[in-house]
């Protein structure tokens, strides 16, 4: 029987963590700035934990009982908690952050009580160092178990709403694991199995409907038909169609529209691109959609395209999906484009290529991961990796909502020695969006652009350098690593835009 009540504490510690997990990166997913929910989210359930630990003295009578009806109650509450949270920010957004506190609270109050009732059950079995090395030994494995089966195949392969159901179900079995182990013991038991196997039952059902129950979320949440959702182990991919307009959201925010991302990209790509018309190799970092690879494809003296794309996700589908491989030109099967999956980083420290054009496409700084590739350190590789006449040009936010964090941007670019030329363009679905070219040499606006652009002409080109006295020029400081003030910066302004 100890070696039957150790097992539940692994399996109890494992289903802890894992509400933990899935509470704080729905959280991030939903609400963005992941640091800053992580923390919060974690700060949370140990305190509620705490508790949990404090209240359980006061369990006098029914020990067992007690703990298989916590289990039952944990097993049903946190089993549903991910898609509980998931309509709680559909139809609630207001209050979403005080039920997502609420419900944290209240599931680590009751973990909190499972292990002291378990280590009460077991001090009449084993010498109390026994006991309390056996327990936290196992209740630490349970948790490493967790931490690594969440990024790695939970999330990824199951979703969130799945991956708490599935751990609401070894709850509630546990549960009723120890009604069989105490049946002489226990009092009532024929109510705690009665409950024990609706509460089964009713998880397994959400199990079951979990696709329908995450559908019937984002339907709401999203105002146009979802042609494609997956969750990977770096953000949630969702992608929906209303007649023509295609559009990708990445973790809830909106990436591009089918119907402007022409501009976007045409903008992006070409006032860099065909400034240096000796260019025959190009690097692309982000980008995984492959329209920016679609426009750097319309040179014929490229010779080579890299991407550069953290998940690995995003080029197979945009890749292989029909629509979005129209979109796109099916740019990223073109035999000039090689399709590396890391890291942009890490690859930059380690590649010694030189590029005489560099994309930058990355997501806007909402968190400290993606700051990162807005620091001075990160533009010192950029710099390192440009040939001697080379250019880069860098997505940077809008100048608009963002007037400050642009501007930040160009501060730090400005750093590592380069030359800048910020510009800015407007994309309807977005504003006012900026850019910031840079290189080692003067930029001269190109007299020619390739055929076919739908947005960008040469005599368009120059004014995109002109900005009017709201989006000018403020004064800065340098994005650190240590630091990264961007990424508070920024949430702060488009808290702001938003409000």
């Amino acid at each position: 029987m100890p070696h039957a009540l150790l097992f539940s504490v692994f399996v109890v510690a494992a289903c802890g963590l894992a509400y933990e997990l899935v509470a704080a990166a729905l959280s991030s997913y939903l609400v963005g700035d992941s640091v800053t929910q992580f923390s919060t989210v974690i700060g949370v359930y140990l305190f509620a934990m705490g508790v949990g630990s404090w209240l359980s003295r006061f369990v006098q009578r029914d020990l067992i009982g007690s703990f298989i009806r916590i289990e039952l109650a944990v097993g049903v509450l946190g089993g549903f908690s991910a898609a509980m949270l998931f309509y709680a920010f559909t139809w609630l957004s207001g209050p979403f952050l005080f039920l997502l506190y609420l419900l944290v609270f209240v599931i680590g109050t009751l973990v909190g009580l499972e292990i002291p009732l378990v280590m009460r059950l077991l001090e009449r079995r084993l010498e109390f160092k026994d006991l309390v090395s056996k327990v936290l030994s196992v209740d630490y494995l349970g948790a490493l178990a967790v931490s690594l089966l969440f990024p790695l195949w939970l999330a990824p392969q199951l979703g969130m709403v799945r991956t708490a159901l599935l751990f609401g179900v070894l709850n509630i079995a546990i549960a009723l694991y120890t009604t069989h182990l105490f049946r002489h013991e226990l009092r009532g038991r024929t109510a705690l199995w009665a409950q024990g196997l609706v509460a089964l039952a009713l998880v397994l059902a959400g199990f079951a409907g979990a696709e329908r129950i995450s559908g019937f979320a984002e339907d709401a949440l999203y105002e146009d038909r979802i042609i494609f959702a997956e969750s990977t182990p770096y953000q949630r991919i969702v992608v929906t169609r209303w007649r023509n307009d295609v559009r990708l959201f990445l973790n809830g925010n909106l990436q591009l529209s089918s119907r402007d991302e022409y501009r976007y990209h045409e903008a992006l790509v070409h006032p860099g691109l065909a400034s240096v018309p000796w260019a025959k190799r190009v690097l692309v970092l982000g980008g995984g959609d492959g329209f920016a690879v679609r426009e750097v494809l319309r040179y014929p003296q490229v010779e080579s395209v890299t991407l550069v794309e953290l998940d690995p996700a995003m080029p197979e589908l945009f890749r292989n999906h029909p629509v979005l491989r129209e979109l796109n030109g099916n740019a990223l099967s073109h035999p000039k484009v090689r399709i590396i999956r890391g890291d942009a980083f890490q690859w930059l420290e380690q590649q010694q290529d030189a590029y005489d054009f560099i994309v930058v496409d990355f997501p806007d700084p909402t968190n400290y991961a993606v700051g990162k590739l807005y620091t001075n350190t990160f533009y010192r590789l950029l710099e390192r990796a440009l040939s001697a006449r080379g250019r880069l040009v860098i997505q940077s936010t809008s100048p608009m909502y963002a007037r400050q964090s642009y501007w930040t941007v160009v501060k730090t670019v400005q750093a590592v020695g380069l030359q800048t030329q910020p510009y800015h363009a407007l994309v309807p679905s977005f504003g006012e969006w900026g850019y910031i070219l840079a290189g080692r040499e003067s930029y001269i606006p190109p007299a020619r652009l390739p055929d076919g652009l739908r947005f960008l002409t040469p005599a368009s080109v120059p004014p995109l350098f002109q900005f009017p006295p709201d989006m000018a020029e403020l004064p800065a400081e340098v994005n650190r690593l240590d630091n990264q003030l961007l990424v508070r910066l920024f949430e702060q302004e488009w808290k702001q835009v938003v409000r």
